[in-house]
């Protein structure tokens, strides 16, 4: 499929399948002015260069020159991610620069290390093959519902040691808050954001302040004591962290789950190598993330004036303040980084290279046991039937910024 070299995300046919205009964009005009305000990089090196710089501000709100009368969304997410200095105490650590997030970011590492990701492993095992063991006796699964939202649901779960009751109540919190991520986000969603978040809050105080008095071995806990130079986490950047963590801990992972595996019953011959081959287990899922990753797009301000090389020669230059859009999927399939990049191949010798957990000092915190649920997951659901086989078209969630399969049925075998 051929498409035109246009960043048009409000497009249901770009939403759908963003790859063919992600190379068109690249080849043509890398650089895209997307309008007065805001350019997208489509190129792996200019994406990797911007996400490591740290003359960009992740603090969108703050940093934005655009004004806030231009545009009616611009003023929303202003509103609602608040620039005072209240607001800011309770910004989430994904939108604050150093030092703010140097602090936060110490802080909490102190909670996410690889021995806390490796106790997690036999309780995501255990939670997969239970299932899977239903999913046997019936011959045949609904991927997302059944297994990819649950499993990393009761990971994060266990991990913050919250309470399990309401997890339809979080799905349903989650898909609202991350609807505003989306370059199409409306007005509606971000008042389906607020009334999540107005109910939201008050569940998390709750268990907040009770842990505060029972103390465990959890996430919660560590935040809770987490101390550097007698520093400690305020109530509000506590909550924020914890909504941090529930929603990102779970939402990424669900997709990759589900576009992993549609990717593998796209890919049969791959499905079987992986199967067969238990050394690729270390390697497959950077593959998948590379392939068609939960997270497409992320932004930055340049704080001073840049340059960027056009196709032709040219300089493009992107005054401070403007948007940087950096396309993480399509810096995932420049050919000039991976050789045939439309093709699945799980032991790309530099898969690991990928940009779907952004890069800099803001590389995703849960990376780490995100790869681990994905890799857990899939390979005991192919290693587990002989057979699997895809009973339905699978049905996309109608978003591009976080972008995963909402269905897929599988006959399994």
């Amino acid at each position: 499929m051929s498409a035109p070299a246009r960043w048009a995300p409000h497009l249901a046919e770009f939403r759908a399948d963003p790859y063919p205009f992600y190379a068109a964009l690249r080849a043509a005009d890398p650089v895209h002015r997307v309008d007065d305000w805001s350019v997208v990089l489509t190129r792996y090196d200019d994406v990797h260069r911007v996400l490591r710089d740290p003359g960009y501000s992740r603090d969108i709100e703050s940093s934005s020159a655009r004004p806030v009368d231009d545009d009616p969304i611009t003023a929303r997410r202003r509103q609602r991610r608040g620039t005072d200095e209240e607001a800011n105490a309770a910004k989430s650590i994904l939108n604050l620069d150093p030092p703010d997030h140097t602090r936060l970011r110490r802080l909490v590492t102190q909670a996410f290390t690889p021995r806390a990701i490796d106790q997690l492993r036999a309780a995501t095992e255990t939670m997969v093959d239970d299932i899977l063991d239903t999913a046997a006796e019936r011959g045949s699964m609904e991927l997302i519902d059944e297994l990819a939202f649950p499993v990393p649901f009761r990971v994060i779960s266990t991990m913050l040691d919250m309470p399990m009751d309401r997890a339809d109540d979080m799905r349903d919190w989650s898909q609202a808050l991350t609807a505003t991520l989306e370059p199409t986000a409306t007005l509606d969603d971000f008042d389906a954001a607020d009334a999540a978040i107005e109910q939201l809050i008050p569940h998390l105080v709750e268990v907040i302040e009770h842990r505060r008095h029972n103390l465990g071995d959890d996430v919660v806990s560590a935040l809770i004591t987490a101390e550097e130079e007698g520093d400690r986490l305020s109530l509000p950047e506590l909550i924020s962290f914890v909504v941090l963590l529930y929603v990102a801990g779970h939402e990424t992972t669900v997709n990759l789950i589900g576009n992993g595996m549609l990717a593998l019953l796209e890919n049969p011959d791959e499905m079987q190598r992986w199967r067969s081959d238990p050394t690729l287990d270390k390697v497959a899922v950077d593959e998948l993330l590379r392939f068609n990753g939960p997270v497409q797009q992320t932004v930055r301000v340049p704080m001073t004036p840049v340059t960027f090389a056009g196709t032709d020669g040219t300089e493009i230059h992107v005054d401070a303040g403007q948007a940087v859009i950096t396309c993480l999927g399509a810096a995932n399939h420049d050919p000039a980084v991976f050789a045939d990049p439309a093709r699945l191949q799980l032991d790309r010798p530099n898969a690991h290279r990928h940009m779907s957990f952004a890069s800099g000092i803001h590389y995703c915190l849960g990376a780490s046991l995100a790869k681990m649920e994905a890799t857990v997951t899939l390979s005991r659901i192919i290693r587990r039937f002989d057979t699997i086989e895809q009973a339905e078209p699978a049905s996309w969630r109608d978003r591009l910024t976080i972008r995963g399969v909402d269905r897929l049925v599988m006959n399994l075998g």
